[in-house]
């Protein structure tokens, strides 16, 4: 029997369209799979978090009006969480909602793959949730590190399931996170 599941829709909003970074290359293919993962884990009855980055200023300030799912994203969540750090589970109660419905099983996904999605994945493990992370519905944009090295989302994505899978999370299709196995850990 698999353990209870939850779906986090992770920072999927408007604000990153008004961040000097925000490229639309691959938003296509990420809203399809985000999408997908919403409409699968609706219909299996599995809890749809929905995860909104505050900031006190700018495109993720709550003054802005940008703190809405991303266009044309379709979200009828279980519960709505706002977080002002990576972490989805710092200051935000969501563990304690987690708990209180019995949920042991994390689906991740949403904006942005390197930081608050690894982010909350890591900290979730720690706090012994079973992760399944779903890359193909994470969106991140291409960086430049401090050595001037580019690096393309692909590299990005192809980083963070390096140093997840197997440690943190299970990296998953859709599918596979919706079939409704366990994640496996590693000790």
């Amino acid at each position: 029997m698999s353990d209870p599941a939850a779906l986090l829709v992770i920072d999927a909003q408007e604000s990153f369209r008004h961040r000097p970074y925000f490229r639309a290359d691959e938003l296509d293919a990420y809203m399809s799979r985000q999408q997908a993962l919403i409409d699968g884990a609706q219909a299996a009855g599995l809890p749809v978090i929905q995860i909104f980055h505050v900031e006190d200023t700018g495109p993720f300030s709550e003054a802005s009006g940008f703190v809405t799912a991303l266009d044309p994203l379709r979200v009828e969540a279980s519960a709505v969480f706002r977080k002002r750090r990576h972490s989805a589970l710092v200051g935000t109660g969501l563990d304690v909602w987690l708990t209180s419905h019995g949920i042991r099983r994390i689906i991740v996904s949403g904006i942005r793959t390197e930081q608050c999605c690894e982010t909350t994945t890591r900290h979730a493990s720690d706090l012994g949730y079973a992760v399944d992370y779903v890359t193909e519905a994470t969106l991140t944009f291409p960086m430049t590190d401090r050595t001037g090295r580019d690096w393309s989302a692909a590299d990005i994505r192809a980083r963070t399931e390096l140093v997840l899978d197997g440690r943190f999370a299970r990296i998953a299709s859709v599918a596979e996170a919706l079939s409704g196995r366990a994640s496996r850990q590693a000790a």
